[in-house]
C-alpha cells in the first residue's frame, strides 16, 4: 500500500472556472445516467436490509475485525468528503451564473452520493454493535476522534476531483469484494456486497465525468490527472493515527492494493478518445508504471 506524497505545487484554491470545466450539459448527462442506473426502487436501508440478529463477530478473525473497524472510520468521515465538493463546487453567489449551473447539476449527484456513503457508515457501525464488536456509545466516541479532523483535496483543476474519486471508489469496491470473499459471517458478507455495488456505481459516474473531460479538453487534462496519480493517497492517510500500520494489516487480510484501480483509469482513457496523442500515451505509460512499481 505504498503511496507517494502529495505534490507540493498543488494549491488549495477553488478549481478554475469557465474553460477548464466541462459544459453543464455534460455534467447533467452524467448525472442523468447515474440516476437512470440507480432508481430509488433499488435503494436499501440499514434498518431492514439485513438480519442483524444473526450477525456474529465471533466468526471473524482478529484481522477481519480490524478491517471492519478500519473501513468504518473511512466511511464515517463522510461529512469531510461532502464538504470538499461544497467548497470547490459551490452553489451560491460566490460564482458566476454559468459556473453555478454546472455546480448545481453536479450537486444532484453529490447529495445522492453523500446519502449513500452515509448509509455505508451507518451499516458498518450497526454491524459492529449488533455483532458484539463494540457498544454504540463507545463507537460514537471513537469515531468522533477521527471525524472531527479536517479533510481536503488540495487540487486546482476540476477534473482532479473526479480522477481522485475514480481511483478511490474503485479501490474501495475491490477491497470490499475481496474482504467479503474471506469473511465467515454471512451478515457482514451481505453488508459488504451492498457497499461494493454502491461503490461500483459511484466509480461509473466518476469514470463518465473523467471521460467527458478527456473528450472535451484532451491533452489539457493530462497533467492534472498525472498529478492525481503522482500524489495519490487514500482518505485519512494524513490524519488517522497509525494509518499506515493499520492499512498494511488490512491489506494482509484481503490483499488490498489501491493501485489495482489504476488499470481501470487506463481503460477510461482508452475508451474516451478515438486516437491517443503523444501526451495521452505518456499519461497511460506513467499510470501503468506506477502500478508496476507499487
Amino acid at each position: 500500500m505504498s503511496e507517494k506524497p502529495m505534490p507540493e505545487h498543488l494549491s488549495t484554491e477553488r478549481p478554475s472556472v469557465g474553460a477548464e470545466m466541462i459544459p453543464a450539459g455534460d455534467i447533467a448527462a452524467a448525472v442523468d445516467g447515474f440516476f437512470a442506473a440507480s432508481p430509488a426502487a433499488r435503494a436499501w436501508d440499514v434498518e431492514t436490509g439485513f438480519d442483524w440478529a444473526r450477525s456474529d463477530a465471533g466468526r471473524l478473525t482478529e484481522g477481519q475485525r480490524s478491517a471492519v473497524q478500519f473501513i468504518t472510520y473511512i466511511e464515517d468521515h463522510l461529512p469531510g468528503y461532502f464538504d470538499v465538493y461544497h467548497q470547490y463546487f459551490p452553489v451560491d453567489d460566490s460564482v458566476d451564473a454559468e459556473t453555478f449551473v454546472h455546480n448545481r447539476e453536479l450537486y444532484h449527484f453529490t447529495v445522492r452520493w453523500a446519502a449513500e456513503e452515509d448509509t455505508h457508515a451507518r451499516a458498518l457501525a450497526r454491524y459492529q454493535e449488533a455483532s458484539g464488536m463494540a457498544d454504540r456509545t463507545t463507537l460514537r466516541t471513537d469515531l468522533a476522534v477521527e471525524g472531527r479532523k479536517p479533510f481536503d483535496l488540495p487540487y486546482r483543476h476540476p477534473v482532479q476531483f473526479f480522477a481522485y474519486a475514480l481511483v478511490q471508489e474503485k479501490a474501495t469496491q475491490i477491497y470490499y469484494q475481496q474482504l467479503r470473499d474471506v469473511v465467515a459471517d454471512p451478515v457482514l458478507g451481505a453488508v459488504l456486497t451492498r457497499l461494493s455495488r454502491d461503490e461500483a456505481r459511484h466509480f461509473t459516474f466518476m469514470a463518465d465525468v473523467v471521460s467527458r473531460y478527456l473528450r472535451v479538453h484532451g491533452d489539457a487534462v493530462v497533467e492534472p490527472i498525472r498529478e492525481v496519480i503522482e500524489g495519490f493517497r487514500m482518505p485519512l492517510a494524513d490524519t488517522m493515527r497509525g494509518y499506515w500500520r493499520w492499512a498494511l494489516r488490512i491489506a494482509d487480510v484481503a490483499d488490498y492494493d489501491h493501485t489495482a484501480a489504476y488499470a481501470h483509469l487506463v481503460k477510461v482513457v482508452d475508451r474516451a478518445v478515438d486516437v491517443r496523442s503523444d501526451r495521452l500515451d505518456e499519461l497511460v505509460g506513467f499510470i501503468e508504471q506506477c502500478r508496476s512499481l507499487d
